[in-house]
This record gives C-alpha cells, sequence and structure tokens, in this order.
C-alpha cells in the first residue's frame, strides 16, 4: 500500500479514502446468528454484544479474537508551544518518548496489563513544525507522506489496533483543527491539556483564533485544515487509521488528540471511521463534544486525560472480553437450556 509520487498528493489520499474496504457482512451474520443462540436473554450483555458484532465484521472472520493488539504511540512537536499554551516545555516529547522506550510511562504498565505491544514513532521531534498562528504547519507533499508514514508505521498487522500520542501543545492543535472543522469559537475547543492555569488556558484560546484568522479562507476541505493548522503527529495517525482499514484491523481511538485525527477522515468521507470504536471519554471537554460530531460512543469515562494512548490501552479488555464471552459460551442446545420459543429439553 503506498501513495504515488503525483503533482497533487492529496488525490491520491483522497482517493485511498474512497476506495476504503467495507465491513464483511457474512462474519457479521455469523456473529449475530450465534449471539441469538447463546445462553442468555437477547441484549443482556449490551455493549458487549455489539462490540463482538462490530469485531467479526471489520476482522473479516468468525469467531472474532483478540491475540495480538498493537499500541501505537506518534510524537511530534510543535512551534505553538512557544505561545506558552502548555504547562511544559517541548524538550518533554523527547524526554516522554525515552521514557516510552524505557517502560517507565503509564502506557507501558498498560500494555503489560492488556498484553499489548507497543510501538513509538519519533516523527522529526528534533524539527517542530512552524507556529501555526503565522504559517502552514506543512506543504502538501510533506503533509502527504507523513500519512504515508502512518501507514507504513502498521503494515507489521495485529488484529486490534489502538492509536496514541505525544507532542507538548498537540491539545491546541487539535482544538484549531476541530474549530476549523466543524467551526464554533476557539473557547469551545481548547481545554486545560496538561493542567494548564486560566492564563495558560487564555494563551490556547488566544492562538486557536490567531491561526483561524492567519488561515481564514483556505479551511474548507479537511486535508487542508490537517496540514496548515495540525501536525504530524495528526497526520500520521490518520494514515495508521486509513491502513488499519485496509488490513481488516480495528482500530481504538483514544483521546483528544487522536480524535482530531480521526475527525479529518470523517469529514474527508462518511464512514471512514466505521472501523473505530472510541475507547473513552477524556477530561478534556472538547473531547465529548468532538465524539458527538463524529458518532463515536465512548467504551470508558474515567476522568482521564494522559494521552499516550492509555485509555485505548485500557480498552483492549473490553474488546478482549467481548471477543471471548461470544466465542466460548455455550448455546442453548449445547447447554441444554430451553431458549426464547424452545421447550425445556433437560
Amino acid at each position: 500500500m503506498s501513495l504515488s509520487a503525483s503533482a497533487l498528493p492529496f488525490d491520491d489520499i483522497r482517493n485511498l479514502v474512497r476506495q476504503l474496504p467495507g465491513p464483511d457482512m457474512a462474519a457479521a451474520a455469523k456473529a449475530q446468528a450465534r449471539e441469538a443462540e447463546l445462553t442468555k436473554p437477547a441484549g443482556s450483555l449490551g455493549r458487549l454484544e455489539e462490540i463482538s458484532g462490530w469485531l467479526a465484521a471489520w476482522q473479516g472472520r468468525h469467531p472474532p479474537m483478540v491475540l495480538q493488539p498493537q499500541v501505537a504511540i506518534f510524537a511530534a512537536n510543535h512551534g505553538v508551544a512557544q505561545r506558552g499554551v502548555s504547562a511544559f516545555p517541548a524538550s518533554v516529547t523527547q524526554q516522554m518518548v525515552e521514557n516510552f522506550a524505557a517502560g517507565g510511562a503509564a502506557i507501558n504498565q498498560l500494555c503489560k496489563v492488556s498484553g499489548a505491544g507497543l510501538k513509538i514513532f519519533d516523527l522529526a521531534l528534533d524539527i517542530p513544525t512552524p507556529d501555526i498562528c503565522e504559517a502552514e504547519a506543512m506543504s502538501e507533499a510533506d503533509c502527504a507522506a507523513t500519512i504515508a508514514f502512518g501507514m507504513e508505521a502498521v503494515a507489521a498487522g495485529g488484529d486490534l489496533l489502538c492509536i496514541g500520542e505525544m507532542g507538548i501543545a498537540n491539545t491546541t492543535v487539535a482544538a484549531a483543527v476541530c474549530c476549523a472543522l466543524f467551526g464554533g469559537e476557539a473557547e469551545d475547543w481548547v481545554g486545560k491539556g496538561t493542567g494548564v492555569d486560566d492564563a495558560g488556558l487564555a494563551r490556547k484560546a488566544a492562538a486557536v483564533r490567531a491561526a483561524m484568522q492567519f488561515h481564514k479562507g483556505q479551511l474548507s476541505d479537511p486535508l487542508e485544515i490537517l496540514r496548515r493548522v495540525g501536525g504530524r503527529e495528526i497526520a500520521a495517525m490518520a494514515g495508521a487509521i486509513i491502513a488499519a482499514r485496509v488490513q481488516r484491523i480495528p482500530v481504538l481511538l483514544d483521546g483528544f488528540v487522536v480524535g482530531a485525527a480521526a475527525a479529518v477522515l470523517h469529514q474527508l468521507q462518511p464512514g471512514a471511521l466505521d472501523h473505530c470504536l472510541a475507547a473513552h471519554v477524556s477530561a478534556e471537554a472538547a473531547h465529548g463534544r468532538l465524539l458527538e460530531r463524529i458518532g463515536k460512543k465512548p467504551l470508558l469515562d474515567l476522568g482521564m486525560r494522559l494521552g499516550e494512548g492509555s485509555g485505548a490501552a485500557l480498552a483492549i479488555s473490553i474488546v478482549r472480553a467481548a471477543a471471548v464471552t461470544h466465542a466460548g459460551m455455550a448455546t442453548f442446545e449445547q447447554a441444554g437450556v430451553s431458549g426464547p420459543g424452545r421447550s425445556n429439553i433437560i
């Protein structure tokens, strides 16, 4: 899977997104039929029943299973950090990437619990993207190449992909992307992020307003929004979501920044996120608003706002539980239990 070297790189991406494969309806039908025969009242396992059917449809197999979950973290730096929009300096991005590699971060522990593999991708941390308030974050060619990098990053496969990120100031960038995609005021999309105080929150809103003003008239297309006010990790995560669809790997989306990457695809092509579930809703107020816009109901609501793929890693256990329960339960016939409309055969 690759993008051609065309004069208009975004055209390749648009064509690819328009041709994304749909669900495996045969596998989905098998899941639905088995679900109706399992030893429980219909619907009694709630969303677990939906998840097992979703998993079968997008893995293209029945029964569905989660044996090789993967967490992919994309890390980047942003010129807008110089505006004081984060409680931490930009150098922390590199330091945290090193912490991931050393096994010392929260995501490392959560991957141990869920049995997930972890990969970290450094997207030129020593070269931040320009300040989106006064320049384009990426050229079209660079943005397309970064999307392609994200596609290749998940080429190793697995059967469930969790997408996360790391990048000081990237909640400001995500807010700008959402503001451009969905409208509203800057204040609708900014939040405390890393824990900024009220003055820092005001600087974030001011940065988003400045970015909207600088790029005014150029923000009607989702990919143009991505390249102008996004960041490398957001572009790469969009690519990873696309590649997972092509490879029939269901996706768990983490928090607000990941949601911004997903929202670009949602606005680009209806149904582009059908193979994705929202793992959780973060403490960033705008994340809930964003999930509503892209039509995703979160699996968890734990007040988290860490990033790193942490919420997605936690949700692996829920998805695995749905698959194991669906595959392992006895049917009414197997268990000799009277089912709906069946006489007692014991």
